[in-house]
């Protein structure tokens, strides 16, 4: 149960939230760094296009009766994230293309994002634990 599956996306979704958050004050830190090229997290494209599979087809997990069964879906399956250079921003003068409005605004969404990802997973560690406690007696 420690090693599901929903867990382990929420573990990769956590780190690319956690990257994305070094990278956005990165780009803030160097934003009149003349001739830096700001970068930006790329992880749930990927994780989209691994969950629905080759040509649309959803994956499925199959359920395991024993634990020496073949797993069908892994975490070594799932995509990690990937630091991209921006290539649409507007150069400033000086060659750089770090937009402070734009990188505070993606800072409140990933902060958002993280929030809610570790408040997910506190819910399903407290499930478990109804479980493991007896269904709260």
């Amino acid at each position: 149960m420690l090693e599901s599956y929903h867990l382990q996306i929420l573990e990769r979704s956590l780190d690319a939230a956690t990257l994305r958050h070094r990278t956005i004050a990165n780009n803030i830190a160097n934003i009149d760094t003349p001739q830096f090229k700001s970068s930006q997290v790329v992880f749930e494209e990927l994780l989209q296009q691994e969950l629905s599979g080759v040509g649309g087809q959803q994956k499925l997990e199959a359920y395991r009766t024993h634990a020496q069964h073949i797993a069908f879906v892994n975490a070594g399956s799932l995509p990690m994230p990937q630091i991209v250079s921006n290539q649409n921003n507007v150069m400033q003068n000086n060659g750089n293309d770090v937009d402070f409005e734009s990188e505070m605004n993606l800072h409140a969404r990933n902060q958002i994002w993280y929030n809610g990802l570790t408040q997910f997973t506190a819910g399903h560690f407290q499930k478990l634990k109804n479980v493991i406690q007896g269904g709260g007696k």
